[in-house]
């Protein structure tokens, strides 16, 4: 269930941020009023868990602001990261009763929720909702073989630089900017779970931040606000190319 100590939000559907990129995305006005009827927003703090592992899911939806982890915990009690929800990611899967992952806000979050079972409803008669769904779960799953090369197969500059153009990618197309030239973002994850989520030590983290900040890939205001002269650079120092690469 929904952490009880989350506390009710509120926003106008024409005023979302994530309206061009969440399930919703293509609904016409008279789809959008039958989601209204069904959705509600929660937010949660840093470090508040959304959803157990196992636990029964009665709701859907999408992150509005923040970022959450998914992460998965081994027998031995030993957990891993197994992925990030940034802003317009879907969250809960239809037709499945529980969570496969605990859900963490890892910043302040805000969702904007579905209640599971009209919204199942809804897919079956709104051919939008399941089409932008579908193409959701493609991209999520390309963008989860990417992460295995990431993981797998980069060095730890290459990990950092990766990960780097996941974040400011997703920034530019939530704020309708290009994603060439030069970038500004700020950045939603503390070193401790970059870490984390790269399987790299805070130490390596640090120092490859450094590296990257010293050599003008990236230039840092405070720990948080980047700024990437070049972005194309930034690729090239990930092993992508604006071709191809990690998704947003």
């Amino acid at each position: 269930m929904l952490n009880e100590k989350t506390v009710s939000h509120s926003v106008e559907c024409d005023d979302c941020p994530i309206r061009h990129r969440a399930v919703c995305a293509r609904c016409e006005s008279d789809e959008l009023e039958r989601l209204e009827e069904i959705k509600y927003y929660r937010s949660f703090e840093a470090g508040q868990t959304v959803i157990w592992s196992g636990d029964r899911m009665d709701f859907v939806g999408s992150v509005v602001s923040g970022i959450a982890t998914l992460t998965q915990t081994m027998e031995d009690g030993r957990t891993q990261m197994v992925g990030l929800l940034l802003p317009s990611d879907f969250v809960g899967r239809p037709g499945r009763d529980g969570s496969a992952y605990d859900v963490v806000a890892t910043t302040d979050l805000v969702m904007c929720c579905f209640r599971k079972k009209p919204f199942e409803a809804m897919m079956a008669r709104t051919p939008h909702i399941a089409h932008r769904l579908l193409e959701m779960t493609l991209d999520e799953l390309d963008a989860a073989r990417e992460w295995m090369l990431v993981l797998g197969r980069k060095t730890a500059r290459e990990k950092i630089a990766s990960l780097l153009t996941i974040i400011a990618r997703r920034d530019a197309s939530l704020n309708l900017r290009s994603s060439k030239g030069s970038m500004v973002f700020d950045l939603p994850l503390t070193r401790e779970a970059m870490a984390d989520y790269l399987g790299l030590t805070l130490e390596t983290v640090s120092r490859q931040i450094s590296a990257l900040k010293r050599d003008g890939v990236i230039s840092l205001q405070g720990k948080r606000h980047v700024t990437v002269p070049d972005f194309s650079r930034l690729l090239e120092e990930a092993g992508d190319d604006s071709d191809g690469g990690l998704l947003a």
